[in-house]
């Protein structure tokens, strides 16, 4: 009898041991499962870091900058593959001025914004901080920015108290952020991005002073539908202030709609400058009254006149203008004026038309020093072999 009462009393005893060694098991393997998971994300093997999953709120009031450094750092300390930083749809994200800062592990890395991301509505935001820039990538190589989403600059703050805009006012500003910056960075690429109400500018840009300056140390940069004007135009330079040796090239410009602007496309350098500028397209643009519409000036002086004459200079060479067409509010519609020490080299003018805006005038072109070929050019010929 005690044997029939013992034998059941093991049977339960084994299988509740079973059971809970079933339990153990269980919760065993599932730490396990969330050790390599998280082994994965610290070791960088996770390819997708979406800023929810760091805390953003994505509400459009809540300031989500820190969430977004977490999803960023954690993206930039990833090993293997190609991280992404996704900023995702239906939300509103309000960043104070933050800097993704690299160099990252990652060989590439990507950032898609997916939906929006608004600057705050004041510029008393900046206090304390650098006031030229709100969104900025330092030291990142290997970066993909893309997305269907928006990047809200909400300038109203900044334009209502612009020295430029409001001169009269007391205490006005005369920097304002740039919306997106990229520093010390290599293939970098933008693609479909969306910019409103930038503190600076817009894709529909109308200034009192360049819509695009290009610097001293720019290359690989495709610049498409753009209009531009009342302004300066579209500018290559100035480069080579205080002797600076320049490094650009590999710059597309096209599809271009300037409008009364006083240059259109054009490259200016100053004498004591160095370096070269070189492999650049200007293509299918359209001008509009424009005072300048094809300048090069290599004799570029911040005060005019006052710049002596120098055997130095910015060698420009390899730069093709191709399918311009409109009218030039000028006499000169087409003005290159290379350095009699160092000249323009390789300058090729393709299919282009310009007439004069003012009824009963004619267009000029004038070339000095500037070589390379031309066909189907009005006004010319003006450059020589």
């Amino acid at each position: 009898m005690v044997h029939v009462y013992i034998l059941p009393l093991c049977l339960a005893i084994s299988s509740t041991f079973s059971y809970i060694m079933d339990i153990f098991a269980f919760i065993f393997v599932l730490g396990i499962v969330s050790l390599v998971i998280s082994s994965a994300n610290a070791n960088g093997n996770a390819s997708t870091f979406n800023v929810l999953n760091y805390g953003a709120i994505g509400d459009g009031k809540k300031e989500d900058s820190p969430a977004f450094l977490e999803a960023w750092n954690a993206a930039c300390s990833t090993v293997k593959g190609t991280p992404k930083v996704i900023v995702p749809e239906k939300r509103t994200f309000l960043l104070n001025p933050v800097v993704f800062s690299g160099p990252c592990k990652a060989k590439k890395i990507d950032f898609m914004i997916s939906r929006k991301i608004v600057a705050p509505s004041s510029p008393n935001a900046w206090k304390g901080r650098d006031a030229s820039q709100w969104l900025a990538f330092s030291g990142v190589s290997g970066l993909n920015v893309y997305g269907s989403g928006t990047i809200d600059g909400q300038g109203k703050g900044w334009w209502d108290q612009s020295c430029r805009y409001h001169p009269e006012l007391q205490g006005c500003t005369k920097l304002a952020p740039t919306a997106l910056k990229f520093l010390s960075g290599n293939d970098i690429s933008l693609s479909n991005a969306d910019f409103t109400n930038s503190p600076q500018t817009h894709s529909k840009i109308g200034s009192g002073d360049d819509c695009i300056s290009i610097g001293d140390y720019i290359s690989n940069l495709y610049i498409t539908n753009i209009e531009c004007g009342p302004g300066h135009g579209v500018s290559i330079g100035s480069l080579g202030l205080g002797g600076n040796f320049v490094q650009v090239e590999n710059i597309h410009v096209s599809n271009l709609s300037l409008n009364g602007t006083t240059n259109g496309a054009r490259i200016k350098t100053y004498q004591v400058g160095k370096g070269y500028v070189r492999n650049v397209t200007f293509e299918d643009n359209k001008f509009d009254s424009v005072d300048n519409p094809i300048i090069i000036d290599q004799n570029y002086c911040g005060v005019r006149g006052t710049c002596k004459e120098l055997p130095t200079g910015v060698h420009i060479s390899d730069v093709t203008y191709k399918g311009l067409y409109g009218t030039s509010s000028t006499e000169v519609a087409i003005n290159l004026n290379c350095s009699r020490w160092v000249e323009c080299t390789g300058i090729s003018l393709q299919s282009i038309k310009l007439t004069s805006a003012k009824d009963g005038k004619q267009a000029t072109a004038n070339c000095v020093n500037a070589h390379g070929k031309e066909t189907r050019v009005l006004p010319g010929p003006c450059i020589g072999n």
